[in-house]
């Protein structure tokens, strides 16, 4: 096994956002979806945020029309800036300036909506040949839970690639990518992947260990995803570049391991799921939580009482 000292670091973070956003229309008819806020922050902060606390300082979005106030939100705003400045309103200047601050941000189109793999596959001249990660912005994890981190650590220790994998019901892994594993050395939480599904029927399903969105990958991927036909839906999957590397070894791309999650995610991709996100963080807030839960208690009684 190589040297984990000789590896090449992970600094750099890829962030798929290019999506239509359908299922939150009409608000996402003029607004990309990654900008819905969840409290006070558009989603796409939390998924940035989450990359910089792990150290990632390099940050490719790949996005598509009608996207440009993700690259407006992550620039300076110098008359709002100014503004505040002058009305001595340093709190909300210092969150204002926060986004700017958290990275060095880069932007690419992805074009043609060809599926996640091709999404992904168009950040190789970006990443030049440097294992990065890959952040979907649908799935927020907290940060009290630091996933990504604890991914790229394995990555440095085993080297290939790393899935982040979470337990579902049964019923639901037809909703997700599947993983087949066996467990290794390194911690009851890191699984070798020996088979990956997408989307599987519930009967076929290898196991209940679902795939979410957050990826450390060999640059070997590319040259996998190139190769990829269109899979399920017309597009090209992730999940089956990813089921490719996990028969090789690392001399060859290889392997693919999972992380298992057992924290705080919420997901917004969903529009009951993504109300929910709102109101457990919105609680959980110091400066909101206190009062919110107090009506979030008595709005419950009375809808309980009616």
């Amino acid at each position: 096994m190589t040297n984990k000292h000789a590896r090449q670091p992970v600094t750099k973070a890829v962030v798929p956002a290019a999506g239509l956003g359908t299922r939150f229309l009409p608000a996402t008819k003029a607004t990309p979806k990654e900008m819905l806020p969840v409290v006070d922050k558009p989603a796409i902060q939390y998924v940035v945020e989450e990359a910089a606390a792990a150290g990632l300082s390099d940050i490719l979005m790949v996005t598509g029309r009608n996207k440009r106030a993700l690259e407006d939100h992550f620039d300076r705003a110098y008359e709002l800036e100014e503004l505040l400045s002058r009305k001595g309103d340093q709190e909300r200047l210092r969150r204002v300036q926060e986004s700017v601050q958290l990275a060095s941000m880069h932007y690419v189109r992805q074009g043609d909506p060809k599926g996640l793999g091709h999404a992904v596959s168009v950040a190789e001249q970006h990443v030049a040949g440097q294992p990065f990660a890959v952040l979907l912005g649908d799935d927020l994890i907290d940060p009290r839970d630091p996933l990504l981190a604890r991914m790229i650590e394995v990555q440095q220790e085993l080297g290939g690639s790393v899935v982040a994998l979470m337990e579902v019901d049964p019923a639901q892994i037809h909703l997700y990518g599947c993983a087949a594993v066996k467990s290794t050395e390194l911690g009851e939480d890191v699984f070798q992947v020996t088979d990956l599904v997408e989307k599987p029927d519930t009967a076929d399903a290898p196991s209940n260990y679902a795939v979410i969105g957050r990826y450390v990958l060999d640059p070997t991927v590319f040259d996998v995803l190139r190769e990829t036909p269109p899979g399920r839906g017309g597009e090209i999957q992730l999940t089956d570049a990813l089921r490719e590397l996990a028969t090789r070894d690392e001399s060859d791309g290889g392997p693919v391991h999972g992380v298992l999650f057992k924290g705080r995610r919420y997901d917004t991709g969903d529009r009951a799921d993504y109300l929910r996100a709102i109101v457990r963080l919105a609680a959980e807030r110091d400066d909101l939580g206190p009062e919110f839960r107090t009506w979030l208690r008595q709005f419950v009684s009375t809808e309980m009482q009616g």
